[in-house]
């Protein structure tokens, strides 16, 4: 079987500053292997918040240094994170995407992909569509 890939956004990106998450160790927990993989757009948004400053500027800045050293990054049609997420879940381009965004679970699910998101304070889970 193929390597899964996992699609990450920006909240995902920010949960080991924001809550304490162990992203990676989480992912490693809940699939043998995988490829983590994230669309150019989340990319910005995470620049973006980075210059914001303060815990959120933080979170986004500590995301923005996981992604580009973990992270596979792809070029999509949306210029918006959540567009570009939900993209490469209708296209099968992703296995799985990884968010705490609740609107973009539920576009994501509507397009027939599961989600990993946050169950209980600190652990991963995966919701099938």
């Amino acid at each position: 079987m193929d390597t899964p890939r996992v699609a990450l956004d920006t909240s995902a990106l920010m949960m080991p500053v924001e809550l304490d998450v162990r992203l990676f160790d989480e992912l490693d927990r809940l699939l043998d292997s995988y490829e983590p993989t994230i669309p150019q757009a989340v990319l910005e948004e995470l620049r973006r918040l980075s210059e914001k400053g303060g815990r959120e500027g933080t979170a986004a800045n500590v995301g923005h240094d996981l992604a580009t050293e973990r992270c596979f990054v792809v070029d999509t049609e949306a210029s918006y994170a959540d567009d570009a997420l939900v993209e490469l879940a209708r296209e099968g381009a992703v296995d799985y995407v990884v968010t705490n965004d609740r609107p973009l679970r539920d576009r994501v699910l509507e397009a027939s992909r599961p989600v990993i998101a946050l169950r209980g304070r600190n652990k991963l889970a995966i919701t099938q569509p």
